[in-house]
């Protein structure tokens, strides 16, 4: 990218368009203790190769630390074969594939990648491009509600348990369609209370969401809620972790009948943490429901010379139809996460994801048994978990962090923003990519809070 230099005359006029007097205030946000008085040995002009060992020097100073932070993004060991693949550039440059005769590569990766997904969750059919984990799940609560075609009916319990950030997206994307989101309360042991649910059953609603595991990190009993919620008269919506369902009942056979959605983040098939993103969401359902489906579908079909080809089957999104037959406004194009998920669970196979999922409960249990001497906080919940823990401390959880960050350790999510009932919690997460001397280190430094 091309380097444009500003006239002071420039820079002047802007500041002044905008109401700043100087180019130091457009960062007055930041706070004094972050920011620093200058670079050492940056002088007047530098050589590339000089400037190349300025900044690898000032690199180094950015030491990672031990991260035992989830919360909906986590820490996986990628294959060096992944990003390898995903990063050529027939794979890096892909677009949309409106014209299949030029597609083949893109709409295969597609085709697998729904594939891949639809076995993992046991559902009939999986789609693809969206956003990421809280856009596939109001999508899919805005999905529900048009196959039930109740147009004074569209109330859906959506459980406190699902993930705090989740639940605000749903909020937005969902408000303008009037849609009411009814609140069901965890109960002492970090689950759906059941009790909240026979109240909530004298009422008429479409669809129940059923985290798992939820926010907490703790596993739902699924084939109950999933069975109650049929019984009620409503769809179940599965909103899931896609590694756990390597070890864990997949949505497709929940209960008697299974789920009717099953949406989620994929963010832990292949993708680093990247500050925040960009991630990819999906989402899968039954086949009845797949004209409600939003984004797009590749199927794959025989040409005229008794080939196999691969097309876009289904393309309900509004840069394809009219925009008020459109499913959804998903318009963007996640192609190359989705390529990212395929060659990750391509490459690890059921065997591999399954030995990744349970070297994270592995861990996850060892320093759970490891915690429950510990006098200075104790385990909130004793329910089944999967990779995710909620320690409660006697002291303020900001302090906590902070005395675990000085010793270069995130320790974990601050619940008590989110959450204020639980106290002085913090959510704990522990992957395949953590030693026995990494948990060993955190226990220790939790010893000394």
């Amino acid at each position: 990218m091309p380097f444009i230099p500003h006239t002071q005359a420039e820079v002047a006029a802007m500041l002044e368009s905008i109401g700043a007097t100087s180019c130091e205030e457009l960062f007055q946000e930041i706070p004094d203790a972050l920011k620093i008085k200058g670079i050492d040995g940056l002088g007047p002009g530098l050589t590339e190769m000089q400037a190349w060992r300025l900044m690898q020097t000032l690199a180094a100073q950015d030491q990672s630390k031990l991260n035992f932070i989830g919360a909906g993004c986590y820490e996986h060991y990628i294959p060096a074969a992944v990003w390898e693949l995903a990063t050529r550039g027939e794979f890096l440059t892909a677009y949309t594939p409106y014209q299949p005769e030029a597609s083949q590569g893109t709409l295969q990766v597609l085709y697998e990648y729904q594939s891949m997904l639809a076995a993992l969750t046991a559902m009939d059919v999986a789609n693809a491009s969206l956003y990421e984990g809280a856009t596939a799940l109001s999508e899919a609560i805005l999905m529900a509600i048009r196959c039930t075609k109740r147009a004074s009916n569209k109330r859906i319990l959506l459980p406190k348990s699902v993930h705090p950030f989740y639940r605000q997206v749903v909020k937005t994307m969902t408000s303008p369609q009037a849609v009411e989101l009814i609140e069901v309360e965890f109960d002492h042991n970090g689950q759906i209370s059941k009790q909240k649910l026979d109240e909530l059953a004298k009422q008429e609603f479409i669809a129940l969401v059923i985290p798992q595991p939820n926010f907490l990190g703790i596993l739902e009993d699924v084939d109950f809620l999933c069975d109650w919620a049929h019984q009620n008269g409503a769809l179940v919506i599965a909103t899931v972790n896609p590694l756990a369902m390597a070890l864990l009942k997949p949505p497709g056979e929940w209960g008697t009948n299974g789920a009717d959605f099953a949406c989620g983040e994929g963010q832990s098939l292949g993708v680093p943490l990247a500050s925040g993103g960009p991630y990819i969401g999906f989402l899968c359902c039954k086949r009845e429901y797949i004209r409600q489906l939003p984004g797009r579908i590749a199927g794959v079909t025989t040409d005229l010379d008794g080939k196999r080809g691969f097309v876009l089957t289904l393309q309900a999104r509004e840069q394809h139809i009219r925009r008020a037959k459109a499913t959804s406004n998903i318009c963007t194009n996640e192609s190359l996460l989705a390529t990212v998920n395929t060659i990750y669970l391509a490459l690890m196979g059921a065997k591999g994801l399954k030995q990744v999922a349970v070297q994270c409960h592995n861990n996850t249990s060892y320093l759970k048994e490891a915690l429950r001497t510990m006098s200075k906080f104790r385990l909130k919940f004793d329910s089944p978990f999967f990779h995710e823990l909620v320690l409660e401390f006697q002291k303020p959880v900001a302090e906590v962090l902070e005395h675990l960050a000085q010793q270069k350790i995130q320790g974990g999510f601050d619940l008590s923003i989110y959450y204020p009932e639980l106290g002085n919690c913090v959510l704990c997460c522990v992957t395949e990519t953590k030693s026995k001397q990494d948990l060993e280190q955190f226990i220790q430094a939790l010893e000394k809070c």
